[in-house]
């Protein structure tokens, strides 16, 4: 164990990426670009982490902002229920913790939109508590590292692979630890194109030596995808016509033209039946119309 961890950490402080967020130790940084950086590229994150904290230096100030400016400065980044979480977080910690930010695992946890892994990220980056980060990089890493199919979707699954980095965790730097385990699992250890012959964990790694990498990690449910259909309509004229969605999707709160969503593809009279039964929008649409021709 101790061999894992020594191996990781000094090819980490060798080859580690500068990134802003590993620069400081301030806690509002450190959840910032966690919460961005969530379903999103490092690459992609960095200029969003830039933008925003420009705009908002402390928690204060993204506390009192409108949500229509937080969404249109995460506008790119999708899944925005992430910028209304953060929105509301910051609120949670002028309101619950008077503006200083948690430094507790268990506070830290309390905020919107922070889960276990979230959590601990921020717990040792910021304050170096003992707490060890899984993300999907640990996951993959771990699962090929002890040659472990168990499914890392499962209870079973994620018991098992928290108790792996549990017990691989240097509770004297906590921080670089888990700084070095998710940046091997994100340019060593990757999904297909494994650096495996470069590795420093491979004289001891068992996927590398017993079995094939490449088959792991396993996930024990495979993603349901719901296609959806969207007929804008967008007539020209001198000023745009747009409309809030009101719905609970992910787009809740946005901005778009008016629209008809469908399950499947319509021709134009079809989509123009589906019209006649929604008032409210055909009502908009003859506007639409008047204020044109």
């Amino acid at each position: 164990m101790h061999h894992f961890s020594l191996s990781i950490q000094v090819w980490y402080r060798q080859n580690g990426r500068i990134l802003p967020w590993r620069a400081t130790k301030n806690p509002y940084k450190i959840w910032l670009s966690e919460i961005i950086l969530q379903q999103t590229r490092v690459e992609q994150g960095k200029a969003y982490y830039i933008k925003i904290l420009k705009r908002f230096p402390k928690v204060e100030m993204l506390a009192a902002a409108d949500e229509q400016e937080v969404l249109k400065l995460w506008q790119g980044l999708g899944y925005y229920s992430r910028a209304r979480n953060l929105h509301a977080a910051a609120k949670q910690v002028v309101n619950d913790f008077e503006g200083v930010f948690p430094c507790t695992f268990k506070d830290i946890l309390s905020l919107k939109g922070v889960g276990d892994y979230t959590a601990s990220a921020i717990a040792s980056f910021a304050f170096d508590l003992p707490h060890a980060v899984l993300d999907g990089n640990v996951f993959r890493l771990l699962s090929r590292y002890f040659n472990d199919p168990t499914p890392i979707d499962t209870t079973i699954g994620k018991k098992t692979f928290k108790q792996y980095v549990d017990e691989l965790l240097d509770v004297n730097d906590p921080a670089t630890f888990n700084q070095a385990i998710m940046e091997m699992g994100a340019l060593v250890c990757k999904p297909k194109n494994p650096d495996c012959e470069n590795c420093v964990l491979n004289s001891s790694c068992l996927a590398y030596n017993e079995g094939n990498p490449l088959t792991l990690p396993v996930k024990a449910k495979k993603v349901k995808v719901t296609k959806k259909y969207f007929h804008y309509f967008i007539y020209p004229s001198e000023y745009l016509q747009l409309i809030k969605r009101d719905d609970q999707g992910i787009w809740k709160n946005m901005y778009e033209f008016p629209v008809i969503e469908t399950t499947g593809a319509m021709g134009k009279n079809e989509i123009n039946k589906q019209l006649q039964k929604n008032m409210k929008l055909m009502r908009l649409i003859n506007c639409l119309r008047k204020s044109i021709f």
